[in-house]
C-alpha cells in the first residue's frame, strides 16, 4: 500500500506512545519524515508542536497538504480528544493561510491502523487475516476483526470492547491461520476464549500506517470537513455517579 504522490500528514495518540508522520513526493519517489514521544495525556502537550517541527524537516506548508489522517479511537480518552481537537484546528486554520482551502480531514480507526502495522511488519498480501487487540484498561480490550484483499481492507463484524474470555473470531476463521497483533499480551491473568495458536504480534498503532492507508480512504470518500471529525469511544462511560456507586454497594451487601 502506497502513499504515491500525495502530500499527507498523520498522527495518532491514542496509547502511550504518540506517533506522527509527513510524506510528500519527491522526485519521482515518496518521503517519509517521522516522530515518536511519549502519547496519550502527554500528547495534549506535545502534539501540535511536534507536527510543527516535522512540517518545518518535510517543507511543507499545512495548506499544502492533500489531507490529514488521524486516529480517532478507539483508545485513551484524553489522547483522542487531543487528535481530534488538533486536527480539527488545523483544518480550520488551512482556510485561513495563503492559498488555504477546505483541508480535508481523515479519521482512521485505531483497530485498522493497528491491522495495517501488522501486515507491514509480516510484509503480508492477499488473505492476511488480524484480529487487532487494544488494552482498554478495566480488564477489558477493545477487539475487530480485518481481512487484507490484496489492495484494501475488510471488516468482519464490528469493532468491539469485552473482557478477553468473551473475544471470538470471526466464523469460519482458523486461530492457526490468524495473527493476533496488540498490546494485550502481557494483561494479567487475562484469559482468551480461542485457543491460543495464533501468532502473536506486539504492535502498536503507528502513523506511518495511516499514511499508507490514506489514499484508499480519500478514494473511498472517508474523508471529511473538520467539523465532523470526531473520535470513536465505544466505552461511552468509564465511572459512576455517585448514587450508581451507592446502589451497586447497596446490591452487593444484599
Amino acid at each position: 500500500m502506497e502513499t504515491s504522490s500525495l502530500r499527507l500528514l498523520a498522527f495518532d495518540t491514542s496509547t502511550e506512545v504518540m506517533s506522527i508522520a509527513v510524506c510528500r513526493p519527491h522526485q519521482g519517489e515518496t518521503r517519509l519524515w517521522q516522530h515518536t514521544a511519549p502519547g496519550a495525556a502527554q500528547a495534549s502537550a506535545t502534539l501540535l508542536p511536534a507536527i510543527l517541527d516535522l512540517m518545518q524537516q518535510a517543507g511543507l506548508g499545512f495548506a499544502e497538504l492533500d489531507a490529514i489522517a488521524f486516529g480517532r479511537g478507539p483508545g485513551a480518552f484524553t489522547g483522542l480528544r487531543t487528535a481530534c481537537s488538533v486536527a480539527q484546528g488545523l483544518g480550520f486554520g488551512a482556510q485561513g493561510l495563503p492559498g488555504g482551502r477546505s483541508l480535508p480531514l481523515l479519521p482512521v480507526d485505531t483497530l485498522l491502523c493497528m491491522a495495517e502495522v501488522a501486515r507491514d511488519t509480516l510484509g503480508a498480501g492477499a488473505g492476511f487475516r488480524v484480529l487487532s487487540l487494544l488494552d482498554a484498561r478495566m480488564g477489558e480490550v477493545y477487539h475487530a476483526a480485518y481481512e487484507f484483499d490484496g489492495t484494501a481492507w475488510q471488516l468482519h463484524g464490528s469493532q468491539q470492547l469485552q473482557s478477553p474470555q468473551r473475544v471470538q473470531l470471526p466464523t469460519g476463521w482458523d486461530a492457526e491461520c490468524v495473527v493476533l497483533a496488540g498490546n494485550v499480551f502481557d494483561l494479567p491473568g487475562a484469559q482468551w476464549a480461542f485457543d491460543p495458536v495464533a501468532q502473536r504480534l506486539p504492535v502498536l498503532p503507528q502513523a506511518a500506517a495511516l499514511l499508507r492507508l490514506a489514499p484508499a480512504l480519500l478514494a473511498a470518500g472517508q474523508a471529511v470537513a473538520p467539523e465532523m471529525a470526531w473520535p470513536t469511544y465505544i466505552r461511552d462511560k468509564v465511572a459512576q455517579t455517585t448514587q450508581e456507586r451507592a446502589a451497586a454497594k447497596a446490591s452487593a451487601v444484599v
